[in-house]
């Protein structure tokens, strides 16, 4: 347990300001996270060093793609999330189902320590996952600047809901983010999610996009967020942006509280047409389709990287550019093996 940072007290209340959900708590409150708190007047997170869960995953199954393929990153997570999403992956940790018992306690020279112990294939980095990471905010903080400092990359895989302060305070230390967009409207976020701050996501996707890489994860829910205007919407929105921004477009199985069947596989089908109009990179999560989870040349359509689940083979690629005809892709660090940045 130790002091948040972003918070103020107005009166008998202190206001969390480290999200857009905006918690106003009395004394032994706690916030929609389920990890800050309001103790003795001041705000207090009770996640701070505690993890619920730590491996070594290949870079892809963040998923990013165009981020030092084919490497291996030490993901670590804790318990707490900021949205309430009926159909999470990961629930036990992100509703803090596990209690205290099932958590442990690790510092940022514990984890600098496990890397430097690894392979050179998984010495990457760290990736902040599995649960909320911005809820995470003080550990996540501290890490990523003793990592930074060390020469390891962060990986931030968010939901996006932070507020612009903590994100730029955050961003100078951050190498790498997926962030999800669950859907392309409020209401989806507050009647399935339980959150405000839809617009604020978006902004964090603005506001993150210059400073670091960039994918984007849109999970497709059968019926909900599935149709072909708010794909457009999402996809048109994408591009004003940067056409050069991976798109996954994820699969939704039935989890936590919510049974409706698996997304169709003609519905993924149809939104990675949708988006490759507009796109550049755009591919489709949760399923075994090697076509449609390669990388292609923006320019001449040349296969440059084929996956097979999270293994990568380089079939036309020399550097960053395309054998073929030469185009530079969007693409931020190395394959490994592959001399070269």
């Amino acid at each position: 347990m130790q002091e948040a940072l972003y918070y103020t007290r107005k009166g008998h209340e202190i206001w969390c300001e480290l999200c857009p959900q905006g918690c106003h708590l009395m004394e032994d409150q706690t916030g929609i996270c389920g990890v800050r708190r309001a103790e003795e007047g001041k705000l207090v997170t009770l996640n701070y060093s505690l993890y619920g869960a730590i491996n070594v995953d290949s870079i892809e199954k963040k998923p990013l793609y165009h981020f030092y393929p084919g490497w291996e990153i030490l993901s670590v997570g804790t318990t707490g999330c900021n949205l309430h999403c009926s159909f999470c992956q990961n629930w036990t940790l992100a509703r803090g189902e596990r209690d205290e018992q099932g958590m442990e306690a690790i510092t940022s020279a514990e984890l600098l320590g496990i890397l430097r112990s690894r392979p050179e294939r998984e010495q990457l980095g760290i990736a902040y996952t599995y649960n909320e990471p911005t809820i995470w905010y003080e550990f996540v903080l501290e890490t990523s600047q003793v990592m930074a400092e060390n020469g390891y990359k962060n990986v931030l895989v968010t939901n996006g809901l932070i507020n612009e302060r903590p994100l730029e305070e955050l961003l100078p230390f951050i190498h790498a983010m997926n962030i999800d967009v669950k859907a392309f409207s409020e209401g989806f976020y507050l009647r399935y999610c339980k959150g405000r701050g839809f617009k604020e996501i978006l902004r964090t996707v603005e506001q993150a996009l210059p400073r670091c890489h960039v994918e984007l994860t849109y999970l497709i829910v059968t019926t909900l967020n599935d149709s072909p205007e708010e794909i457009g919407d999402f996809v048109n929105w994408v591009a004003s942006l940067d056409k050069e921004i991976p798109v996954h477009f994820s699969r939704y199985f039935p989890n936590y509280r919510m049974d409706l069947p698996p997304t169709p596989l003609e519905t993924i089908r149809r939104a990675w047409e949708t988006a490759r109009e507009k796109l550049s990179y755009v591919y489709m999560g949760n399923v075994m389709d090697m076509e449609r989870s390669a990388t292609y040349c923006p320019s001449c359509r040349q296969l440059l990287i084929s996956r097979r689940g999270y293994r990568i083979k380089n079939e036309g690629l020399e550097g960053k550019n395309c054998k073929k005809c030469g185009h530079t892709i969007g693409l931020t660090g190395h394959i490994y093996g592959e001399a070269g940045e």
